[in-house]
């Protein structure tokens, strides 16, 4: 497993990381023995960066990554997120008292005395232009609750005006061969400002692995089953935004450019680490296989640049107009 360095300390962490999102029980039942199997087969694969949330199953993938860090804290970063949790609720999630009693549950169910970074989870852009939640992370990271802050972001007008905040370490962003906007429009302006991008939803919800078909369906719980259409939250963090049939079937045509020796997967996930403005990618994983074959990414070589080249004109021309949500 290859590191690169990431936050405001340039700490290294491995390239591949693990999204908990499905551990925390929102994209159908992963039982426990499951997700702590999960979490476990990531470290012993490398993976050491580590991404939650307080709302991921109400609490669940954080208490499962706590008992997880009773063994293995020294080795593993660990990020996590607030703003989107139903107690309160918005617009009182944002004030400096909820904000911090979010912060301390989350230490508190991880077990830990301090986060490696918090995240703002995709709230309002409102809120972020006021900017005075960014003062409460401020003040979170000088009592020494939290290490590091960044705010995971639906658009790149969001992305920019977090970049104007002092002390971002990191901008979370749909990132996949779906979503290139990024790469013209906010990735040189982070790195200008050493801004760490963690590139989330990289298979677009499952669709670029290539095993979906128009008549594939979903759990009730499942957000690719009540999500599709941006009916619960935003539209681009279920199959990045697109109709689900349209995604169907733009990937069979991705499918034949694979290169030899990669699944569809593999080249999706190989094609965002080809961007050195990423730092870490976190896919997520269901079954201790996934995340094997995940963190195989790292050391396959990069994709040639003709194929780049035609995944970029394959987004421009066939891709681009059918993104629906903030973007």
């Amino acid at each position: 497993m290859r590191n690169r360095a990431f936050g405001s300390n340039n700490t290294m962490v491995s390239e591949v990381g693990l999204g908990t999102w499905q551990i925390g029980g929102s994209w159908g039942t992963v039982e426990d023995a499951t997700a702590m199997e999960i979490l476990h087969t990531a470290a012993e694969a490398g993976i050491t960066f580590f991404d939650t949330a307080d709302v991921y199953g109400d609490g669940r993938s954080e208490q499962f990554i706590g008992k997880f860090l009773k063994e293995h804290r020294s080795s593993v970063y660990i990020a996590s997120k607030l703003g989107r949790n139903s107690n309160p609720g918005w617009p009182e999630n944002f004030t400096r008292e909820t904000m911090i009693r979010h912060t301390e549950n989350s230490l508190s169910r991880l077990g830990v005395e301090q986060l490696d970074l918090i995240q703002l989870h995709c709230i309002p852009q409102e809120v972020l232009e006021d900017g005075t939640v960014f003062d409460v992370l401020r003040d979170l990271k000088k009592q020494g609750k939290i290490a590091d802050f960044g705010a995971s972001v639906e658009s790149v007008q969001e992305g920019q005006i977090c970049l104007k905040q002092e002390g971002l370490a990191s901008l979370q962003v749909i990132f996949n061969i779906y979503r290139q906007k990024l790469i013209t429009e906010l990735f040189d302006d982070a790195k200008r400002q050493g801004v760490s991008i963690i590139a989330r939803v990289p298979l677009a919800s499952g669709l670029l692995s290539g095993k979906m078909g128009e008549n594939t369906t979903f759990a009730q719980d499942d957000h690719r089953n009540f999500n599709r259409d941006g009916a619960a939250f935003n539209v681009g963090e279920t199959f990045a935004g697109l109709p689900f049939e349209k995604g169907v079937e733009l990937t069979e045509e991705l499918s034949a450019w694979k290169p030899e020796g990669m699944s569809l997967a593999q080249m999706a996930l190989r094609w965002i680490l080809d961007y050195d403005a990423v730092s870490v990618v976190i896919p997520g994983a269901s079954r201790p296989s996934q995340v094997l074959d995940n963190a195989a990414i790292s050391e396959l070589p990069p994709l040639s640049t003709e194929l780049h080249a035609k995944l970029e004109q394959f987004y421009l021309e066939k891709v681009a107009k059918h993104i629906r949500g903030p973007y």
